[in-house]
């Protein structure tokens, strides 16, 4: 029998038991905490959203109860707030829900500040004290709310014909004015076609922030983000000054464009000054602001890197005091109306970390290679010893080929820094509008009578600002360094949007990979905003027929839907709703869940899919059919691979549809979807489930099983093909992108964990630990992309720096830990962890909407213990491993398994004896 099928569930529910004693006097509870607005902010400055979402935490006090109501109040000043709040107060609303409770009072505008505060009424009917109250204050919400113009060099208009060499430059812009009272606030609202750094009175605003304001579909919306400069100006004479370079807008974007600078960068700024006399003056970007492009960056590019020429250092120009007399005058153009500039409605990219080099590789004349121990993205903060007019060469690596410094799997990409001196000395360069993905960092030029250190170069780490909590860990050295590596390669794709690879000249938001890796990114991060503000994108550039992109957003390059990816529609709302308990994330995109069902059904024969495909991609070990095939595609059939998602697009928007009360939609959807699964098991399988003219792969059954697309009676028959093909591999994975992330579940529902132990654990390729044993730092593109004897893979696309196959930590969380959504948003949770022979103890966590989850097991011999923490507000269900479990213990009180139940928020040990 397999395992699962051993497996004895007991449910450990926290029982929701009111109380009928009214004689008692009420008790004060705990106010709520950790309040939050929208997808986790805390007191946000420059908010998207006029109908604020609120959530908020319930206390451990709370003990054994559950909230059975809240209130929350609204108000504009915090004296109405405590008296009679002016913007809305829900009143008592019987309800168990703390998360997503829409803002429901008076219209919240541009500007506006808004502040409220919670409380709850537990099932005792005792209720809390008031939460603290928080703030939200919105940002520029509409695009008429600008006053100002984009602007930028007049020798950068395209009415000028301007060079590419001129639109590479980085523009400077600077305006002075005048402070004459006591300033209340002050707010600038900026943002760039392209990347903007700004100043003001000599200081950068934001230096954390970089590549601001981001990448969005530019023609359809930009992001503008909001700064609170109240500090920062002074009475008299001020000045606000910016850098913009071309980045995502005018930049070349991959390695297959013609085009390459060909657009100029633009600034859009708005300084609203609120004095305390109120009044309120605006500085705005317009023809009276100078620029110049006689600044230090000579050139910039996502891809291609910066120079810099110190000689062409500018002191003081971002002070009120510098003399712009030799700078011209801006250009100014009017907004489009086309183009929406709205908040940004997720945290920008900021330099998180500084890492020092570990180790100095080789010095060879005036050439360095420094390794950073760990593969990243950012840039280096350099202070090297230089000669005057002698040229410093920095350039970046991911390994190094048989110990040489290598870059041919970044392809076109330059990625490099050239440096200019214009004195001898110390020099210190940080490059601002690029990044890079590396380990190995090469400097050459340096002064040679000085000894390289490894102090010359420090790496700024840069990533979407999001909170990281992985927190899985196990007994086991490797399976850890998965685990980090794993968080590392989110880490560095996580960069505005999620990149397939920060390195080579690509870097796009490829849809497969994104709807692979959402769920575990989830467990390892907080970036439910992040993913609400791709899909946003997503939406935005969706075809009228609702073909769906490769990647987003979309640059002209590759024009057609693919299954597997377009599907990232469907799979990445239902599971951020799953994992959150949010509709709104349903709402904003079931449309476009509906227009893309509706695609792929016009993209079939019948029920039968006929749209384009990349298959099962990077599958190991392909068999080569026809001549040209570099079996990049896997093979998988492609035909069944897009019925397999068409039915699980259908299934997902279904089941949208319900939550939603779609009831029609519902009804057909069901419809179709029967259809589809009936098309999937007859087309493709005969009756013994045979594969039809088409080669058996891992993959073909992962599909139908995960999706569950077999007739009933079939599904164990399934199940055996799947492992007789695992047996036929010697226990080895056969699988791709979109195969390798199902492995897990088919195999925990069939019962068969000791397998995906036995493949986590396997050390030679294809597997896992190959990497590892390999040097790996960060997940890889290719299965064997990179080994320490020869070097890099002689096929192209070598990135080591891909997440797709870091999937498998999803299992870390949801398979060794067990913890398992049994309702959207873990309002009740499965917790069955997955004992493993390979590991004597694995502990973890998740931060769900209601607190934290928690597991930890360990076994010493046969004795097994499993603490478990259940956050307050929380129905759990525990599936005790193993029915032949003796001594079984709660907390040190001997229990029958039957007898485990009604646990209450709090930690638990659960103590039993394993048979030899």
């Amino acid at each position: 029998m397999g395992f699962l099928r051993k497996l004895l569930v007991a449910s450990i529910v926290i029982g929701f038991v009111i109380s009928c004693n009214t004689t008692e006097t009420p008790e004060i509870l705990p106010a709520p905490i950790a309040l939050k607005v929208g997808e986790g902010f805390v007191n946000p400055i420059g908010y998207y959203e006029a109908e604020p979402r609120f959530s908020w935490q319930l206390g451990d006090s709370l003990g054994s109860g559950y909230q059975m109501a809240y209130q929350i109040q609204v108000s504009s000043t915090v004296a109405s707030l405590s008296v009679n709040p002016d913007l809305w107060d829900s009143g008592k609303v019987f309800s168990t829900d703390n998360a997503w409770q829409r803002y429901q009072g008076n219209a919240l505008d541009s500007r506006d500040i808004a502040l409220w505060r919670v409380r709850i009424w537990d099932n005792n009917g005792n209720v809390s004290e008031w939460s603290k109250p928080q703030s939200i204050e919105m940002g520029l919400l509409a695009t008429t709310d600008w006053r100002a113009h984009w602007i930028g060099h007049p020798q950068t208009a395209l009415s000028a014909h301007p060079s590419q060499e001129r639109l590479a430059t980085p523009q400077y812009l600077r305006k002075t004015f005048n402070i004459d009272g006591e300033v209340q606030s002050a707010r600038l609202y900026i943002t760039a076609k392209g990347l903007f750094s700004a100043f003001a009175n000599g200081v950068e605003i934001a230096p954390n922030d970089v590549m601001t304001p981001g990448w969005t579909p530019y023609d359809k919306r930009i992001e503008s983000l909001t700064y609170d400069v109240t500090t920062s100006l002074v009475q008299g004479e001020n000045a606000l000054a910016a850098t913009i370079a071309g980045g995502w807008y005018a930049g070349r974007i991959f390695k297959f464009t013609e085009k390459d600078h060909t657009l100029p960068a633009r600034l859009l700024a708005q300084l609203e000054i609120t004095y305390q006399d109120g009044r309120v003056q605006r500085v705005v970007s317009d023809d009276s602001w100078r620029a110049s492009q006689q600044g230090p960056i000579r050139f910039a590019s996502i891809y291609d890197g910066e120079h810099y020429d110190q000689s062409f250092e500018i002191e003081g120009w971002t002070t009120a005091a510098f003399v712009d007399e030799n700078w011209v005058s801006a250009t100014a153009s009017p907004l489009d109306g086309d183009v929406k500039i709205v908040p940004k409605r997720h945290n920008p990219i900021r330099t998180t970390e500084h890492m020092t080099a570990k180790a100095i590789v080789s010095v060879e004349g005036d050439k360095v290679v420094f390794d950073f121990g760990q593969n990243m993205v950012g840039v280096p903060k350099l202070a090297l010893p230089v000669l005057k007019g002698q040229e410093v060469q920095v350039r970046y690596a991911e390994a190094l080929h048989k110990g040489e410094f290598y870059t041919d799997n970044y392809r076109s990409a330059k990625s490099e820094n050239r440096i200019m001196p214009s004195e001898s000395g110390l020099l210190e360069y940080q490059p601002r509008f690029t990044y890079h993905g590396y380990r190995y960092l090469e400097v050459t030029g340096f002064d040679t009578r000085y000894v390289p250190n490894i102090s010359w170069a420090t790496a700024q780490i840069q990533h979407s600002d999001v909170d990281i909590h992985a927190s899985f860990t196990s007994s086991h050295p490797k399976l850890n360094q998965l685990s980090q590596n794993i968080v590392w390669g989110l880490r560095s794709n996580f960069f505005d949007i999620p990149l397939d690879c920060p390195q080579r000249d690509e870097r796009l938001g490829w849809t497969g990979d994104a709807q692979v890796f959402v769920t575990p990114s989830m467990y390892m991060a907080d970036v439910y905003g992040f993913w609400s503000a791709w899909l946003q994108s997503i939406r935005e550039e969706q075809a009228e027929n609702g073909k769906v992109p490769l990647y987003i957003p979309y640059v002209e390059w590759l024009n057609f839907a693919s299954s597997g990816w377009g599907d990232a529609v469907t799979i990445i709302p239902w599971e951020l709703y799953m994992l959150t308990g949010d509709k709104s994330v349903l709402e904003d995109n079931y449309d476009m869940m509906m227009s893309w069902v509706q695609y792929h059904h016009s993209q079939s024969e019948g029920f039968v899919s006929s749209m384009s495909t990349f298959g099962d991609w990077l599958q190991p070990y392909p068999v080569i059919t026809k001549e040209g095939d570099n079996g990049n595609r896997g093979n998988t059939d492609f035909s069944l691979i897009g019925t397999a998602y068409f039915a699980r697009s259908v299934e997902l928007t279904m089941k949208t549809a319900q939550v939603l009360g779609r009831t029609q939609d519902e009804a057909q959807l069901y419809e179709l979807h029967q259809k589809v699964k009936h098309a999937f098991a007859t087309t493709f399988f005969d009756e013994n489930l045979n594969l039809i003219n088409a080669i058996p792969t891992q993959t073909t059954y992962l599909l139908g099983l995960a999706y569950d697309l077999f007739p009933p009676h079939q599904t164990p028959l399934a199940v055996d093909k799947l492992i007789g093909l695992l047996e036929q591999a010697d226990m080895h994975l056969r699988t791709g992108f979109l195969g390798t992330p199902l492995l897990t579940q088919v195999l925990q529902d069939a019962g068969r964990s000791d397998i995906i132990y036995e493949l986590l654990f396997q050390e030679t390729y294809p597997s896992w630990f190959y990497s590892i044993n390999n040097g790996a730092t960060t997940t890889w593109e290719r299965w064997n992309s990179y080994s320490l004897e020869d070097g890099f893979n002689s096929e192209g696309m070598n990135s080591l720096n891909h997440y797709a196959y870091g999937t498998v930590s999803r299992w870390f969380y949801e398979g060794i830990l067990g913890i398992k959504p049994l309702s959207p948003g873990f309002k009740q949770v499965l917790i069955a962890p997955q004992i493993g022979a390979r590991l004597t103890e694995a502990k973890g966590s998740y931060n769900t909407p209601q607190g934290k989850v928690g597991v930890e097991w360990k076994k010493q011999g046969n004795h097994l213990v499993i603490h478990i923490e259940i956050p307050p507000n929380t129905q759990g269900h525990v599936v005790i491993p193993d029915p032949s479990l003796q001594e079984l213990t709660l907390n040190g009180v001997p229990v029958e398994p039957t007898r485990l139940n009604n646990l209450r928020t709090g930690g638990y040990e659960i103590s039993a004896y394993l048979q030899n």
